[in-house]
């Protein structure tokens, strides 16, 4: 049987999950709400970074990526960190939408899946 890792797990999610060489992360939003949209996004690419690298892997191997912004007229700004952030050619699939996020404050929030 193989063996499944979980990162910082709670009672509710664990922050990652590696099992058969992929890397699923749960949705990570900004440690600091107060941060306007670019603020929090350079936030988040932050945290996957450093739980890619947990595991292993990085974002040039990244599969998929879904974003919830509580603005989608942020959706601009936010991609401009999210394309300089990503490899050249190396961009996952994706979707992005609009949404209500679990704190008002939140105006990003993105969840990835690599592979090792």
């Amino acid at each position: 049987m193989s063996k499944i890792i979980r990162t910082e797990p709670n009672p509710v999610l664990s922050k990652a999950v590696e099992f058969h060489g992929f890397v699923y992360l749960a949705g990570i939003t900004a440690r600091d709400p107060g941060k306007d949209i670019k603020g929090q996004t350079a936030e988040v690419l932050e945290q996957i970074d450093a739980l890619l690298e947990t595991h292993g892997t990085d974002k040039t191997r990244l599969l998929t990526a879904q974003i919830w912004v509580k603005h989608i007229t942020d959706r601009p700004a936010m991609n401009e960190l999210w394309t300089a952030w990503l490899p050249a050619d190396g961009a996952p699939v994706r979707a992005c939408v609009q949404a209500e996020l679990a704190d008002p404050k939140l105006l990003v929030e993105i969840m990835v899946t690599a592979c090792k």
